[in-house]
């Protein structure tokens, strides 16, 4: 009764004991399992593994028998060079491609021979080699005369095996490990480079295969078939790679007369492998050229899908192909481009914005947004005959060469795509262009705007003129890249900075640059100075050396860096030509040096000169950056200078502008310099006046044939500085720094804030103060002109004297009088208007008249002023200037500054210093 009871009270968690039994016996027996006993084994795979060399098993238990519990601590062996072995170099490869194994997918061959190597091989090398990544020309027998730009290899016999078994060993030994593809082909077969590289591009270069046309052998009892070489073939690296061995035993065991037949033959013999003309699907297409076949009219599917044509029997025929197949391929790019763009426009209903959201073209990027009004892209106003923007600045100039051309080309699709779009119901002819607009926008390509005057003929003969806007665009096409020389970033850069006696006051802060950005980071850059004297300089120089304070700082230097040595170089030259000043740099270096030319206003820095080395290739470009110059401080920052943590902000590059008249900065191979030099001196035979009306940027524009790289440096920049223009230099050289002297003052918002502030602080006459801030960096801030309310000035008493005296007819003076007379004016805000108030001075503002107006009024008002060798006139023009008594007036340039005109004459006085109203 006891037991039962007991029973009944443990009864509900007798399930649970029985669990935790049940499953503790198991944990146990399965721990019996896996381990077993692990004394010996563990010890013996430690001992024998190595990761306990030198050790016993009985240290692994304490000292009184029991088994040790500590971790297990790793042992580092440290790394020991042993003295007595030589060390060994890592050598890396040159491009990440070779060391990955990656290669290029196709190299092609033409077999010529001496008799067409000038003809059908030169050819062949105009319509397809350029297309190919690379394409060799092999013949027997090198003829007297090579083509130009063909990598021609001669094997020096013309017998056809022969040229084909040393083709294969040449490919095999010099190309085998570069390319997975080999495609050889005949001088007198077309190709579609585009198709066989498609073919290439899906064919796995990891098997043997032998493509192109098949072929019976001669009998035709084997079912085995090789390539027929008119039609080219193509052979993987592997099948060239195991047939190497074999080739000697093909060439003295196969007899044929063809070489296509013979290696044909050698492929099948000794690697069991016939011609395919498909293979995973791909089918190797080609089209047999009828004998007097034109090629315009082939319209078939064959002919329009081929990869090769053959024969092709004369150079002219080759031409003619290469046209129409260039015709069948941008007919289909175009069939293609409005196949996309019925799409886009058919999924442009399912977008949030709809079909209105699509840009014009289809396809296109939209029209460049601008966020500020300086943004803004202008349009260009032109004419059949004239462009009103020409690039000297001047209003109106005639419409020549490419903008000719570019012109007519438009006008031409535009009438003829607006008949492709209205025929057959109406016809259009030209009449003329009524207004054309231009302009390039940068995200798009160059948009037209033209209003036609256009004749339309209906079906039934009837004709009427009528006015037609029309809209175009002409987009930007695929970026190319350009394939480039290698160059490495440790090349020596030699800097030279010429130094004349007015530029010495800056040579300070140069070295300071030069030291801290080259000298302590050790950087691969030497520096020559080139001391400028002048005559009088020059002949002083015993007793007085200008250069002086100079030389001292570079010996400060020297002291300071022992191992360094600046040298320099003195010179003596009444112009400092860029060209003769490197006439004798170049000289005293060797011809694989790479030059910096600086100035001394250039901050040297590591990044600029790595740009240096990478952007100056010997025998293929020169680089001359566009450095950013800052703003004159007085006009940008004014009354509030800039902190010192500025200058290294994000916006370092805000205060200022990228200077594109100064051409100072240059990098260049001497040996590209000395070349250009030399095609150079049959021009100028020792005429001195064309070296100083030259620079360095010109000689390599004008006679190097290299490329010429021309692009904005942000590394490179200059603190605001007033040059001296020398104008002993060349028209267009002195032209270019005077307009770098004037953009460089200020931004256009800048130079607003200071008209603004001027305005209202009301002091001193404007043109004075603007003229003294050009010549002798006074701060505008409170000296700047305002021209506000000049037109309300006029009177029309003393307009109409001055209109009289230009010339202008009786009738047209008295209605310009009635136009500026007597007429109402007043103010109107919201709903209140002012009182009406009759004004009789002044021009309304807004007009076309109002402008040519003031300007007339204003002709005889003249400033003028004299610095150094410039003469500046304002608010005149050339019947003024015949009166000013200077014989020795070089010529004179008009430059517009703050809504000024500014007329600077060159003359060679400097006994006027002081302004005068003539």
């Amino acid at each position: 009764m006891r037991l039962s009871s007991f029973l009944a009270v443990f009864r509900p968690a007798l399930p649970l004991i029985l669990g935790l039994s049940l499953g503790c016996s198991l944990s146990l027996l399965m721990v019996s399992w896996t381990q077993g006993d692990t004394e010996d084994g563990c010890s013996d795979e430690l001992l024998n593994g190595g990761l306990l060399q030198g050790s016993h098993v009985g240290e692994h238990q304490g000292a009184n028998g029991e088994d040790g519990n500590e971790d297990f601590q790793p042992r580092i062996v440290p790394y020991h060079k042993d003295p007595s072995k030589p060390h060994k170099k890592v050598l890396r490869t040159r491009y990440i491609h070779t060391e990955l194994g990656i290669r290029e997918r196709l190299l092609v061959g033409i077999l010529s021979s001496r008799t067409t190597l000038n003809t059908m091989g030169v050819a062949v090398n105009r319509t397809v080699a350029h297309r190919f990544h690379r394409t060799f020309f092999f013949t027997g027998l090198r003829s007297t005369k090579l083509p130009h730009g063909m990598m021609v290899v001669a094997h020096g016999d013309d017998r056809p095996v022969w040229l084909m078994y040393e083709t294969i060993r040449h490919l095999h030994q010099h190309h085998g490990n570069e390319y997975d593809w080999f495609y050889l082909a005949q001088d007198d077969t077309y190709t579609q480079a585009e198709r066989v590289m498609d073919l290439v591009g899906h064919l796995s270069a990891g098997q043997d295969l032998y493509m192109g046309r098949a072929e019976e052998f001669i009998g035709g009892e084997e079912r085995a078939r090789y390539c027929h070489g008119g039609y080219g073939y193509l052979l993987s690296r592997s099948l060239l790679a195991r047939l190497q061995p074999h080739l000697d035993s093909c060439r003295n065991d196969i007899l044929s007369v063809r070489p296509d037949e013979w290696l044909g033959r050698c492929i099948i013999d000794y690697l069991g492998l016939s011609c395919l003309e498909k293979h995973q699907e791909m089918t190797y297409r080609y089209f047999e050229l009828q004998k007097n076949a034109d090629p315009e009219r082939e319209d078939s599917s064959l002919f329009k899908n081929a990869f090769t044509v053959h024969p092709v029997s004369e150079p002219t025929l080759m031409y003619r192909l290469h046209k129409r197949y260039s015709q069948i391929e941008l007919d289909w790019t175009y069939a293609q481009i409005q196949q996309l763009q019925v799409q886009i426009s058919n999924l442009s209903e399912l977008t949030p914005e709809g079909k209105t959201g699509t840009t014009w073209p289809i396809g296109v990027n939209p029209p460049f947004q601008p966020k500020t009004r300086f943004e803004v892209i202008n349009w260009e106003y032109f004419t059949e005959d004239h462009i009103y923007s020409c690039a000297d600045s001047s209003p109106k100039c005639e419409l020549r060469g490419a903008d000719r051309a570019d012109v007519n080309s438009i006008l031409e699709t535009a009438v003829e795509r607006l008949n492709e779009r209205y025929q057959p119901q109406l016809r259009f002819r030209k009449q003329r262009l009524l207004n054309g607009y231009r302009r390039f926008d940068p995200t798009r390509g160059m948009e037209y705007m033209l209003d036609l005057a256009l004749e339309a003929f209906t079906q039934k003969g009837h004709s009427q003129v009528i006015a037609k806007r029309v809209g175009l665009l002409r987009p930007l096409s695929a970026i190319e890249i350009i394939p480039m020389p290698y160059v490495t970033e440790a090349t020596r850069v030699q800097v030279i900075l010429p130094v004349t006696a007015r530029d010495q006051d800056f040579v300070g802060n140069f070295l300071d640059t030069y030291v801290v950005n080259a000298l302590d980071t050790r950087d691969n850059a030497l520096l020559t100075f080139l001391f400028v004297y002048d005559p009088f300089d020059a002949q002083r120089v015993s007793q007085t050396d200008v250069f002086a304070g100079v030389k001292a700082m570079i010996g400060e230097v020297e002291k300071r860096f022992s191992e360094v040595k600046i040298p320099w170089i003195s010179v003596k030259t009444e112009v400092p030509s860029q060209v003769k000043l490197m006439d004798i740099i170049s000289k005293k270096h060797p011809v694989d040096t790479l030059f910096f030319l600086a100035s001394v206003w250039t901050e040297v820095n590591a990044d600029f000169l790595n740009r240096c080395r990478m952007n100056a290739i010997s025998n293929w470009q020169v680089f001359f950056p566009i450095h950013f110059q800052e703003y004159s401080p007085a006009l940008v920052y004014r009354d509030q200078q800039p902190s010192a943590a500025s200058s290294f902000s994000s916006e370092a590059l805000r205060d200022g502008r990228f200077d594109r008249h100064v051409f100072e900065e240059a990098c260049f191979y001497n040996a590209d310099y000395m070349a250009a030099r030399t095609k150079m001196a049959a021009d100028i035979l020792d005429n001195d006046e064309m070296l100083e009306s030259m620079d360095v940027y010109e000689i390599f524009v004008r006679y190097s044939g290299l490329h010429v790289f021309r692009a904005v440096e942000p590394a490179l920049v200059q603190k605001y500085v007033h040059r001296v223009c020398n104008p002993r230099f060349s028209e267009d050289i002195y032209h270019r720094c005077v307009l770098s002297n004037l953009e460089g003052l200020a931004s256009r918002s800048h130079l607003a804030m200071a008209l603004f502030e001027q305005e209202q602080a009301n002091s001193q006459p404007a043109l004075t103060a603007l003229t003294r801030a050009y010549f002798n960096h006074a701060s505008p801030s409170s000296t700047l002109p305002t021209f506000t309310h000049a037109f309300n000035t006029i009177q029309p008493g003393l307009l109409k004297d001055k209109l009289e005296q230009a010339g202008v007819g009786h009738h047209l003076t008295h209605w310009i009088l009635d136009y500026l007379t007597n007429h109402p004016q007043y103010v109107r805000t919201r709903d209140c208007v002012s009182d009406m108030v009759v004004c009789n001075t002044g021009a309304p503002q807004g007009t076309v008249l109002a402008p040519f107006l003031f300007t007339l009024y204003t002709a005889d008002f003249m400033y003028l002023v004299v610095e150094g060798g410039d003469l500046l006139l304002i608010g005149s023009g050339e019947q003024e200037v015949a009166h000013l008594g200077f014989e020795r007036i070089l010529h004179f340039n008009i430059y517009i500054i703050a809504g000024c005109f500014f007329l600077i004459i060159r003359v060679h006085t400097t006994s006027i210093n002081t302004m005068q109203h003539l």
